[in-house]
């Protein structure tokens, strides 16, 4: 696969595991990855660390933050992991960018998920917020979507054959 400038967003709730898959798949493409969830601002992580979800005031500057990232890579092409819940929310992450903008939806169900969350102890979103991220994603149309149901190795195969397809 040829390398692009492409700005690849794995995108989905929490636990779906947007930081593996896009870490994998930065690696097969040698592009930079980028931890979206490094991006909020302290007042964020504090908020939702506490049991409490973010609202669209709150996922702005995040937001902004990752478009400008993304912008600032645009010459080479990366990979960020960012929930990106709402269409609104992915108009902001690829405003001006739009044409070299790929979302990789990782699309899993509530019960796997909750499970993947309660096994994790190093992360500072809480289970009891997964209920709020399902009722605020609005599942993409125009993104690769795969099942978070295999191993990682095969969810990013599987990435990686759409992709080639596509011609990314």
């Amino acid at each position: 696969m040829e390398k692009n400038k492409t700005t690849f967003i794995v995108m989905g709730v929490s636990g779906c595991g947007k930081s593996t898959i896009g870490r994998m798949i930065a690696t097969v493409l040698e592009l930079p990855f980028f931890e979206g969830d490094e991006y909020h601002s302290p007042e964020n992580v504090l908020k939702m660390s506490q049991g409490n979800p973010l609202n669209d005031e709150d996922r702005l500057s995040w937001l902004l933050r990752l478009n400008s990232l993304a912008k600032q890579n645009s010459d080479s092409g990366s990979v960020i992991a960012c929930s990106a819940l709402k269409e609104k929310y992915r108009s902001i992450l690829s405003k001006d960018i739009k044409e070299h903008t790929r979302y990789i939806y990782l699309k899993g169900s509530f019960e796997e998920l909750i499970k993947r969350m309660t096994l994790r102890t190093d992360h500072f979103m809480p289970p009891a917020l997964l209920k709020s991220q399902f009722e605020t994603l609005e599942p993409p149309e125009d993104a690769l979507t795969v099942s978070t149901e295999n191993p990682p190795e095969i969810i990013v195969e599987n990435i990686l054959k759409q992709l080639d397809k596509s011609k990314i």
